[in-house]
């Protein structure tokens, strides 16, 4: 009866952003992906653009020199992102800092995928845990949301090039801010994602080797499964099939791919746990067990905590305290 109701409680809370939702066309939009390339003529230009993204080792990486600048002030930090949009006020990129008793390790925090806030009750729990805590706003996301936009479709949608772009700008903001932690003078930074928070702090994980400890919530390896799949993006699929496959789409957005990194992933100095949801509609289940699979082929240090609920029932008790406890084991690095 319970999960029943779980279940209920999930479809209700899917169901809050499907009127927004609507199918619009596939846009290749290669420029935006991949700077330095020439425009795409077709999906099949595109594919041999992103193989060779995946083999770019500096792909995910941004100038040294732009850690340098930044503001910290009144419980945020404040910079501009590595990548420029000219769409203020996504260029400019804000994280919320809750401070803890000890400033020794800080936890940088990715939301979810149309985040309206973030968590106050994650923030106290991981500071009471002895963690400072970090939570930034990806493109298009809070405070760099766009004018009137009903969700962040300018991160995730039919457009292969941007949702892309966007996504290395999320991994680069990211890499940034840890950089900007270590020279604050915090002797660990760890990171969190959930969702499609997840993938950001999966690829920050696997291309940043300062970090030492990543989380990854609601997660799988091929984020074009998790669209093609998953009860939140029907109308992105809806938009796509007419014009693409879900091969063809995997290889397009292979650089996002993290099973694609799992060799990076599996570095030995590197934990990750990783928190799944057995009635997930989101991010299938299948999906995520092909992620742990990878990683336990590439000897990932990597423990698995498997929940009876759904994607967004994840947020209530007593699922949350368990996997927020599960981070704490790992953060301190008792319980392996």
């Amino acid at each position: 009866m319970y999960h029943k109701w779980l279940d209920r409680w999930d479809e209700q809370r899917a169901q809050r952003g499907d009127a927004a939702k609507q199918p619009t066309i596939l846009t290749l939009d290669a420029q935006l992906a991949f700077p330095a390339a020439d425009r795409a003529a077709n999906i099949a230009d595109f594919c041999a653009l992103a193989d060779r993204a995946v083999a770019d080792p500096i792909f995910f990486h941004a100038p040294s020199e732009s850690n340098r600048v930044y503001d910290r002030q009144d419980g945020w930090i404040e910079f501009q992102s590595p990548i420029l949009n000219k769409t203020d006020p996504n260029d400019i990129v804000r994280a919320q800092v809750t401070e803890s008793r000890s400033n020794d390790h800080a936890l940088v925090i990715f939301h979810h995928w149309n985040a309206s806030s973030r968590s106050r009750q994650i923030a106290r729990f991981f500071s009471s845990q002895g963690f400072t805590v970090v939570q930034i706003a990806m493109p298009y996301h809070l405070e760099r949301s766009r004018p009137a936009a009903s969700h962040a479709d300018d991160m995730l949608s039919p457009n292969l090039g941007r949702t892309i772009r966007s996504m290395r700008q999320a991994v680069l903001d990211g890499r940034k801010l840890v950089q900007i932690l270590k020279n604050e003078g915090y002797g660990q930074v760890s990171v969190l994602g959930m969702s499609l928070g997840s993938w950001v702090a999966g690829l920050v994980a696997a291309h940043d080797q300062t970090v030492k400890k990543a989380a990854l919530f609601l997660t799988a390896g091929s984020l074009a499964d998790m669209v093609w799949t998953g009860r939140a993006t029907q109308h992105i699929r809806a938009s796509l099939e007419h014009e693409i496959d879900l091969p063809q789409l995997r290889r397009a957005w292979s650089p996002l791919n993290l099973e694609n990194y799992a060799g990076k992933l599996a570095r030995p100095d590197l934990d990750l746990q990783i928190v799944l949801a057995k009635r997930d509609t989101v991010v299938l289940p299948e999906l995520s067990h092909q992620l742990v699979a990878q990683l336990k082929g590439s000897g990932a240090r990597h423990r698995v905590l498997e929940l009876n609920c759904g994607h967004y029932s994840l947020s209530l008790p007593p699922q949350i305290m368990w996997a927020g406890f599960s981070v704490t084991r790992l953060l301190t690095g008792n319980g392996r």
